[in-house]
């Protein structure tokens, strides 16, 4: 694993309770579910753009 940073933004109110909700559910970190939406979202769009090339 890399070295961690802090990153900071605005998010909708009810984004984040419920991001919450799920890692009370999953057993999970903020930052974890964090990260791994971020690869998700970075994999999806790498892959559209693969295809376009």
């Amino acid at each position: 694993m890399g070295k961690k940073k802090t990153f900071s933004t605005r998010i909708e109110d009810q984004k984040i309770k419920d991001l919450k909700h799920l890692a009370v559910d999953t057993d999970k970190s903020l930052g974890e579910l964090l990260g791994e939406a971020i690869q998700d979202l970075v994999n999806k769009y790498k892959d559209k753009v693969e295809a376009e090339i």
